[in-house]
């Protein structure tokens, strides 16, 4: 994995799934071209919901669907391409090339569910959050690469 210095965490607490949609539509209005999020957390945790908050909330999108079984779904923002992939079915870092990836790193915004099938090939500058179970809810914790720190600052 690449290694780069990041601020501290910060840390949402999530009741349920409106929640984690609507931490992703806030996220998506400080999103740029050229912007990598990183998603991680088990099955089921959120990480598709806090996507589909923030593709809602930049293209009006009325249906995201997963993008478990396409790899990968495109969606027209206004000022950029979102692209966001799903690579827990990648069996190797490599297959990445075949999705598209290069364009996606340079033209639009990025949105990568399971980056550790990644491997060496992770980008560096990426903003991470991990979603993880707490009780009947999750917690998100963004760790952000300095270039986000004033951008999350009033999430």
């Amino acid at each position: 994995m690449t290694s780069y210095m990041t601020t501290d965490p910060l840390t949402f607490d999530l009741k349920d799934e409106a929640a984690t949609r609507a931490l992703g539509a806030r996220l998506g209005a400080r999103l740029k071209a050229g912007d990598i999020i990183c998603l991680s957390g088990e099955l089921g945790a959120g990480k598709t919901s806090l996507s589909r908050g923030l593709i809602m909330a930049l293209t009006g999108a009325i249906e995201v669907p997963s993008p478990t079984y396409t790899l990968v779904q495109t969606y027209n923002a206004p000022q950029f391409e979102i692209w966001h992939f799903d690579l827990y079915r990648l069996k190797s870092p490599e297959e990445i090339w075949q999705l598209g990836v290069e364009d996606a790193f340079y033209d639009g915004a990025c949105l990568i569910e399971w980056p550790s099938r990644l491997g060496d090939l992770r980008p560096e500058g990426t903003l991470d959050i991990e979603i993880i179970f707490n009780g009947d809810g999750r917690k998100a914790i963004f760790t952000p690469p300095p270039h986000w720190e004033a951008r999350l600052h009033d999430l």
